[in-house]
């Protein structure tokens, strides 16, 4: 028998860490001179995991106890990397950090003290569906049926009781910002959260929001605080500027009996406003905490020096922030491509033109990403990419024509052609107050006898209403009315839909109900394309047919490229980035516009866009929307406030005129600014069938804002 003998546990390294050479200067000082009140402003792609890792190494290594080090960040993934990162480091003398989300650590102190808020040690914690479902059994015991009456779900009134206990806010002061339309309904709402609350006490159970506003009152009890504060000597928050107003107290209470604090964030990051973050934290850290100290993280090792100046001089234009630009390390790369566009059908075909380019040319897919404002932005490239059979993942929600509201429409659209299509019978009666699914089959049965919709529309208004629902009866046969009379042409059908009372049950139903009526927006667009009812569902039903014809052929592990939402994609990265539909009725988000300090998260959403690039950027917009309703657009403000020369002009053309431009005897890429008799001429690229030409324009003088076009074939 042979054996093997293992090495003994070192309690650390076997040799001091060379801070100096692991480090630039920017994150040498943070790591040398972190005590304190201190405010780190790491930039987009700086190393601040590096810095925060070689921090709490170098706490260790100095002989602070590993249990006094705390860590609070936003996933459980990113403690994980940088606990991992320090014990890679260190050895097994890192083991016992405390590292976790704002929720883990409070979950795990909440244990201990349970008692002291009239808890047991074994509270239960509820998941977002445990919370749905205890609000909906209060509702239920308050005689409050959001199906017989015009209420909004328990789902949404979880998010309302959620928002306003994450800002700090009252139940009125919410529904003023987020859903005015149910403000008669204060009362009511206030009085679900007060015996939620009292019902979650009971049975001995917190849910997430618990968890951050329990750990704050410990924190501020005058007994207790300071015995948990004591605990901690050194605490470190990662992407500090998505803290919300809980958060924040939590941060102040760690930290408030030793002062060493290091809060690491970008304000030019804090893009989530909607969810409850608050930028002023940030901004308002050296005031909270006298004598902070302020480091910057500027050394950009992510992106080329072109990309960076377009961020940096788009930043620029905010007024609320800490003055920083980007310093790039990489070598010089092309300048970021500012694409016009005829249309969204022709920016989604530039699009997939350029990917199968790349993969052709040995990029790999999964280095790709196509980024939007929306999610309702996707569905013509979408489209796009499965008729070329390039697959993708989507990230930041379902795919556009796999979503709820476009089913529901879709539903409506298939009874409109076909009255006697039992399951789309089914789903739309079952969208109605006040009707469940036996009243729905009932229904369904009456009126499905005849053969064309217009009879049935004749025929609903002499269907004996259901006791139970009434109101949404008299509602359908509205919605079925309004759609005989606005016709067959399915972009009028879909806004006949969305202006009707399907917009009340969407805001009901959902707590990003504004998004949703956005893509039934997308949706009428995209159907203004087909003049005929049929033919646009025969479409979409051949959607559904590639997609599970896709999953059915095991290609659920071949490579993808990206399509995400611009907030889904931060802290991520990709060598070649599209972002698309960048025209100034898209981007910036009107609605977001409208509300204070909307204008500028918009821009720092812009500007984290922009650094998710490596080395190639293209910004996409369409310079019209529609077909039978056409709007004109201009680009995006936050491209045409930047100085003009940071691009490359790229418009793009049909190619029914790419042999005057590019000669078939020469190599496609291989333009030349003169032409074969001397002359100057533009320079293009010719791409294949569908044919259409790149083509791009020397830099030019800023237009004026009123006018962008220059010639009628630039439309």
């Amino acid at each position: 028998m042979s054996t093997f003998v293992l090495p003994p546990e070192s309690n650390g390294p076997s040799k001091a860490i060379d801070y100096a050479n692991a480090l630039n200067q920017e994150q040498l000082a943070v790591v040398l001179g972190g005590d304190g009140p201190c405010l780190v402003l790491a930039g987009a792609g700086s190393g601040k995991t590096r810095t925060l890792t070689y921090r709490v190494a170098y706490l260790i290594e100095r002989g602070v106890d590993p249990k006094s080090i705390l860590l609070l960040t936003f996933t459980n993934k990113a403690a994980r990397e940088m606990t991992e990162r320090v014990e890679v480091v260190l050895g097994p003398a890192a083991k016992g950090i405390w590292g976790g989300t704002f929720h883990s650590i409070s979950a795990r102190l909440l244990r201990t003290f349970a008692d002291e808020l009239g808890y047991t040690s074994d509270f239960s914690i509820l998941d977002q569906e445990d919370s749905r479902d205890l609000i909906k059994a209060v509702m239920k015991d308050l005689s409050i049926d959001p199906k017989a009456r015009r209420f909004p779900t328990a789902a949404v009134v979880g998010d309302i009781l959620s928002f306003a206990r994450n800002t700090q806010n009252s139940i009125a002061e919410t529904l003023e910002i987020k859903h005015p339309n149910f403000q008669p309904f204060d009362g009511e709402i206030t009085e679900i959260g007060r015996q939620y609350q009292l019902r979650k006490k009971a049975a001995n159970a917190m849910d997430f929001d618990d968890l951050l506003t329990n750990m704050a009152m410990l924190l501020d009890d005058p007994r207790i605080g300071p015995r948990l504060s004591e605990r901690f000597r050194y605490v470190l928050v990662d992407e500090y500027q998505d803290t919300n107003a809980v958060q924040a107290r939590l941060v102040k209470g760690f930290a408030k009996t030793h002062g060493n604090i290091v809060a690491v964030g970008d304000d030019a990051q804090s893009i989530y406003a909607f969810r409850g973050a608050d930028v002023r934290n940030i901004l308002s850290f050296p005031e909270q905490f006298s004598g902070a100290k302020i480091f910057k993280l500027l050394t950009n090792y992510r992106s080329t020096p072109e990309i960076l100046a377009l961020a940096n001089d788009s930043l620029s234009h905010n007024r609320d922030q800490f003055e920083k630009e980007l310093v790039g390390l990489r070598q010089a790369g092309p300048k970021p491509k500012l694409v016009s566009c005829s249309s969204a059908s022709q920016e989604a075909r530039y699009v997939a033109e350029n990917i199968l380019q790349m993969r052709a040319n040995g990029t790999a897919l999964a280095n790709i990403a196509v980024l939007f404002r929306s999610s309702a932005h996707s569905q013509q490239l979408e489209f796009e990419l499965i008729k070329r059979d390039i697959p993708y993942e989507y990230r930041g929600g379902q795919k556009f024509f796999e979503r709820a509201h476009i089913k529901d429409i879709v539903a409506f659209l298939r009874v409109f052609q076909n009255p006697k299509d039992e399951i789309a019978w089914l789903r739309v009666l079952g969208l109605q107050t006040g009707i469940g699914a036996a009243t729905a089959q009932s229904l369904s049965q009456q009126i499905r006898a005849s053969e064309f919709i217009e009879d049935i529309a004749e025929a609903v208004g002499t269907v004996p209403p259901p006791s139970r629902g009434q109101a949404g009866w008299q509602d359908f046969v509205k919605i079925i009315t309004n759609m005989v009379n606005v016709g067959r042409i399915p972009a009028q059908l879909i806004r006949s839909l969305a202006s009707s009372t399907y917009q009340d049950y969407l805001e009901r139903e959902y707590p990003n109900y504004r998004e949703r009526l956005e893509d039934l927006e997308q949706l009428a667009l995209f159907a203004e394309n087909y003049d005929e009812l049929t033919p646009f569902l025969n479409d979409l039903s051949l959607y559904d047919e590639v997609v599970a014809g896709r999953q059915d052929a095991g290609r659920g592990d071949e490579e993808k490229m990206i399509l995400s939402t611009i907030h889904q994609a931060k802290g991520l990265e990709w060598d070649t980035v599209f972002i698309i539909h960048l025209a100034d009725t898209a981007f910036p988000n009107r609605r977001a516009m409208a509300e204070e300090g909307g204008m500028e998260e918009e821009r720092r959403l812009f500007y984290v866009a922009v650094t998710r690039a490596r080395r190639e950027l293209h910004l996409a917009y369409p310079m019209t929307m529609g077909h039978e309703m056409l709007v004109f657009n201009q680009p995006s403000t936050f491209v045409d406030e930047v100085d003009p020369r940071l691009f490359e002009r790229v418009e793009v053309r049909e190619g029914r005129a790419a042999s005057s431009f590019a000669p078939a005897s020469r190599d496609p890429d291989d333009w030349s600014w003169e032409s074969d008799d001397g002359a100057w001429q533009e320079p293009s690229i010719q791409v294949e069938a569908p044919t259409t030409v790149f083509k791009k324009t020397t830099d030019k003088k800023k237009p004026k804002p009123g006018s962008f076009l220059r010639d009628v074939e630039d439309l």
